[in-house]
């Protein structure tokens, strides 16, 4: 079991596996097909919410985001999901050249909200949902 150094701690994130590509592959969390090497599940923190009493959601991914990588440190089941450049074409550009399924845009300092008021998910597009990622399917594999 993982232990984490925070008395309290709140994060939002998801869990995932990734194939030995590193692409997230989140079908795989059903099943995955006989002899594809994957990662056993991993909690992938994209914010921290909450750490040691103080509320985070008010104090803008700047401070929150730090907060995170420092609460999951040195874990190997909860990881902060990739920093990508500040420079949003930059950050595109990492995307693509990745094969990732694509970013979710925020403002730094602006607050959180369970909901996509703030944040944009843009995707690649040439991305196949089940390729790589979710596939919103009921599962043939039993």
């Amino acid at each position: 079991m993982t232990s984490l150094s925070p008395d309290t701690l709140i994060l939002d994130g998801e869990v995932r596996v990734y194939n030995n590509k590193l692409i997230s592959r989140l079908e795989w969390l059903r099943a995955r097909p006989t002899g594809e090497p994957a990662t056993p599940p991993i909690v992938m923190a994209f914010n921290c919410l909450w750490v040691s009493g103080d509320d985070l959601r008010a104090k803008g991914l700047h401070v929150s985001r730090d907060q995170l990588e420092g609460a999951v440190a040195g874990q190997d089941v909860i990881l902060p999901a990739r920093r990508l450049a500040d420079d949003g074409l930059k950050a595109w550009k990492q995307v693509v050249a990745s094969g990732y399924e694509g970013l979710v845009a925020k403002g730094p300092a602006l607050p959180y909200r369970a909901s996509r008021t703030l944040w944009l998910k843009v995707k690649v597009p040439k991305y196949r949902e089940g390729e790589r990622g979710w596939d919103p399917r009921p599962s043939n594999r039993g």
